[in-house]
């Protein structure tokens, strides 16, 4: 079993809706769900905020925010995914933002940086991680092959 087949499973088992907004990973985490058979069953809907002003728009990041962290920050992250699960009336919302380069990187927030909510039934909990300039698409996919992993084990841990 797949690592999404196995949290659309959980998903199931709990009853559990998710959304996401997603800027780096351009939609790639709700594909994930989406190749599972039964994803309408937990995905109703999900966002792709790669602007600033999407991401306004739709998960409703405050400006301030993104004036005071930034688009890539955790603060940022927070938002989009208590936002997404507020726009869907979702039980959990994952926000999921970062720097996949090539370019974009600085001292502070090197290419590779990706930043993470989770609003799990309206606890939210933000991280960062560093993969590593290892490219784009490799550090898309490694973030999504983390918030599988990350709900996964979060969610296995309540019960």
């Amino acid at each position: 079993m797949s690592k999404q087949e196995g949290l659309v499973k959980i998903l199931i088992e709990r009853r559990f809706k998710i959304s996401f907004a997603e800027s780096c990973t351009g939609g790639k985490m709700a594909g994930a769900i989406v190749d599972v058979a039964d994803a309408s069953k937990v995905l109703d809907a999900s966002f792709v905020t790669y602007s600033n002003e999407a991401k306004m728009k739709y998960v409703h990041v405050s400006e301030e925010t993104l004036e005071r962290y930034g688009a890539v920050s955790r603060q940022t992250a927070k938002e989009m995914a208590e936002g997404a699960a507020l726009a869907n009336g979702a039980d959990i919302g994952v926000g999921i933002t970062g720097i996949a380069g090539p370019g974009g990187g600085t001292k502070e927030k090197p290419v590779g940086t990706v930043c993470f909510g989770y609003c799990i039934q309206g606890h939210t909990e933000t991280e960062t991680v560093h993969f590593g300039d290892l490219g784009r698409n490799t550090v898309r996919e490694k973030s999504v092959e983390h918030v599988l992993d990350m709900l996964i084990k979060r969610l296995n841990k309540e019960n």
